[in-house]
């Protein structure tokens, strides 16, 4: 009779040594999912303040080329087409080639020459270039998990105190 008490004592006890292990499995892969998600969220939350701080930027390129725009219209105009400007501010908005970072970021103006046609004065793709308006691209660029991501914002800004 000590036998069989001795085979299912065994028998409850590897029974029992499985429900441990089930159980531990478990609670291990709950916690890997939950810091899992954990990362997930730290990384969707730092893109997006990254995208806000991008905006911002964005909108702040262009009051300063606005503020440009209010001093002398020749601060617009004397741009050369296609060429890289960073906005660069020192008491007052001036525009350098030489490559300025905001943190993380990089901001960069770029001017382009504007045509219109020449019977219904809009805006086309080919016709009289009209030297009192230029189109606008600001652009925002930095580094994401090893992606470089650009932001930009386009606009027509126009000589209007002539």
């Amino acid at each position: 009779m000590r036998k069989i008490l001795n085979k299912n004592n065994n028998k409850t006890g590897g029974f029992m040594m499985v429900e441990i292990i089930v159980a531990a499995s478990i609670i291990v892969v709950s916690v890997l999912a939950v810091m899992s998600v954990a990362q997930k969220s730290i990384y969707v939350s730092r893109q997006a303040l990254h995208i806000s701080q991008a905006a911002f930027l964005l909108e702040e390129g262009a009051e300063a080329v606005r503020i440009l725009r209010d001093n002398s219209w020749n601060n617009i105009s004397s741009l050369v087409n296609a060429t890289d400007y960073y906005p660069l501010f020192s008491g007052s908005w001036t525009l350098s080639t030489t490559p300025s970072v905001v943190g993380i970021f990089t901001r960069k103006v770029n001017v382009a020459s504007v045509n219109r046609n020449e019977s219904t004065e809009d805006i086309a793709s080919s016709g009289i270039n009209d030297a009192g308006t230029k189109l606008i691209t600001i652009t925002v660029s930095w580094t994401e998990a090893g992606v470089v991501v650009n932001k930009t914002l386009s606009f027509y800004i126009m000589d209007i105190f002539s």
